[in-house]
Formats: structure tokens, C-alpha cells, sequence
């Protein structure tokens, strides 16, 4: 309402400048407010206290919007009209708003995490639905469809869905992961290792993108390796382990899961410490490229359990 009237009179001998300042009011603080929550702080140049909190508040909006939260700014000397409607006696004064309105006066916080925790009650009773939620549920269905083509093994036209739903959400975590798997399962492994040296390092820590570094560093492992020779050559000679092993990694590479794996599990029970690890360690990465708790995956813990505690 006081933003509404404050409009009204702005035709009334206003400058040129007050009027640009409210609309910048209104682009910045008021329209954002209507659907999220905005952090307004007012400062000037010349405030040591405003200089010290102005990172702190930096980096708070910067890790909570994806809560629907952002940051606004006032120089109480460039706009000195908006200010004053709002009394400000000194500064730093902050101030919380949604849906038009100051509904939290964040003055009186100063450290990081007075402020989180303040902003932490406050979005607890609005119940904001962020954009970043929106935004997942969208794109789920389309990730659904994708990870379907993948596993039907239509591998290039997997790469195509998640390059578009890329497009939408880079930074998805799910997205991200699916594409890197449909790149290597379609042979682009250069690429592949291209897009994951481009990551965020947080991103690098998401399940979904371990699974897909799992899956690339199998297809790595047995790159130009002659498959029908290593056949061959493990049907000779059973006893050969360094071939039942190379075996293993080359068919986890070409997608055949359970081959490998019973590779991996013989080799396991006819010597548990050959190779010094290296076959329990490989055959955690064949897990890891299908997805820890996929249920193939979990069955397959089970035989290696089996292996080793009965």
C-alpha cells in the first residue's frame, strides 16, 4: 500500500531521477518480493560497517537463492527519496521483504550465521516455492525420458535429450550425470572428460556425477583393447587372471554389466588378494557407473558379501 502511494505522488514534482530511482525500487525490491524474499540493505560509500556486512550478505543471498531469496542495495546518498520513506536514521539498515512489504527488520544481525538462521524462520512461515523447485519439476519427466532411452540403449539419441534439458538446467546435478553416461555409452569419451573438467568443484561431489566418472573411467580403461583376442585368451588358460581381469574391464566398458561383474567375482573367489585390491576397487566402479543403490547394483554387493564372509 505505501509503495502504491508513493507512486502516486511520484508525478507530483518529482525529478527525473526520483522517478528512476522508483522504478529501480520496484524492478529490484517490490516485483522480486511478490513471489520471493528479498534482502534490502541500505548503505553508502563511505560506511565502514556497510563494507564489512556487504560480503556477508553477498555470499547468504548467494547460497540461499536457490530458496528464492535475493539481494537488493540502496545508497542512501544516490537515492536519498527511498530512504527516506523508509526513515532510515543510520546505516547499515537491512531489512527483509516479501510481497511488497518489510516483513523482518535484519538490522541488528551481523554475522553469517545470525543471518542464515534468521532467514532460515522466516522462509519456514512463508512457505516459498523456489524457482530452483520449479524448475526440477520440470525437467523431471524429461530426465525420466532420457535415462529410459539410455537404458534401451539408444545411446545417440540419449546424448541429444540431455544436451537439450543441459541447456535448460547446467547445473543439475542429475543432468549433468545422465549426459556425461549417454556421452561415453555413444563413444564421446573426449568429450565427455571435456565437459567434466568443466564442472564446479561442488558439483563434482554429487552422487550423479561420481557415477558418471565411474562409468567413464571403465570405458577408458580398455580403450583399443582387442575383445575377441582377450576371449580367447581367458578360455586358454583359466588360471590367467591378469586376462580374466582385462576381460572384465573390456566388457564393462562395452555396457555388459553382468559379464563383467561375473568376472570380477571369480577372480575374487579363486584368489580374494590377487592383484592387491585392484579387482575389488574395479568392480566398486562397476557398481558406482550403474548407481550404488540401483538394485542390480545392491545384488551385487551380495554376491561379493557372500564371497568374502561365508
Amino acid at each position: 500500500v505505501w509503495f502504491e502511494e508513493l507512486l502516486r505522488v511520484a508525478t507530483l514534482g518529482m525529478s527525473e531521477a526520483e522517478r528512476a530511482a522508483i522504478a529501480r525500487f520496484d524492478a529490484d525490491v517490490i516485483k522480486p518480493s511478490m513471489t520471493g524474499l528479498v534482502i534490502l540493505q541500505f548503505t553508502a560509500e563511505w560506511c565502514g560497517p556497510c563494507k564489512q556486512l556487504s560480503p556477508i550478505l553477498d555470499k547468504v543471498a548467494a547460497d540461499y537463492a536457490g530458496k528464492g531469496v535475493t539481494l537488493a542495495r540502496i545508497d542512501v546518498d544516490k537515492e536519498k527519496m527511498i530512504a527516506a520513506q523508509f526513515r532510515v536514521q543510520s546505516i547499515p539498515t537491512v531489512y527483509a521483504f516479501h510481497q511488497g512489504q518489510p516483513v523482518v527488520d535484519l538490522t541488528a544481525y551481523r554475522s553469517e550465521g545470525q543471518i542464515t538462521k534468521a532467514l532460515d524462520q522466516i522462509l519456514a512461515q512463508l512457505k516459498l516455492e523456489p524457482a530452483e523447485a520449479e524448475k526440477t519439476a520440470e525437467i523431471e519427466p524429461l530426465i525420466a525420458m532420457a535415462e529410459q532411452v539410455l537404458a534401451e540403449g539408444d545411446a545417440a539419441r540419449a546424448v541429444n535429450i540431455f544436451r537439450q534439458i543441459y541447456e535448460i538446467a547446467p547445473d543439475e546435478e542429475a543432468v549433468v550425470g545422465g549426459l556425461l553416461r549417454a556421452l561415453v555409452a555413444n563413444g564421446e569419451i573426449d568429450e565427455a572428460r571435456l565437459l567434466s573438467e568443466s564442472l564446479k568443484p561442488e558439483l563434482l561431489k554429487a552422487p550423479a556425477i561420481a557415477r558418471a566418472k565411474a562409468a567413464m573411467e571403465l570405458a577408458a580403461a580398455s580403450d583399443g583393447t582387442d575383445l575377441q583376442a582377450l576371449e580367447a585368451r581367458a578360455a586358454a588358460s583359466p588360471d590367467d587372471l591378469d586376462a580374466r581381469f582385462e576381460l572384465a574391464v573390456a566388457k564393462a566398458a562395452g555396457g555388459e554389466r553382468d559379464a563383467a561383474a561375473d568376472a570380477l567375482l571369480s577372480i575374487i573367489e579363486q584368489d580374494p588378494e590377487w592383484g592387491e585390491g585392484k579387482v575389488r576397487e574395479r568392480f566398486l566402479h562397476l557398481l558406482e557407473a550403474e548407481g550404488l543403490a540401483d538394485p542390480w547394483s545392491r545384488a551385487q554387493r551380495r554376491r561379493l558379501s557372500a564371497l568374502l564372509f561365508t
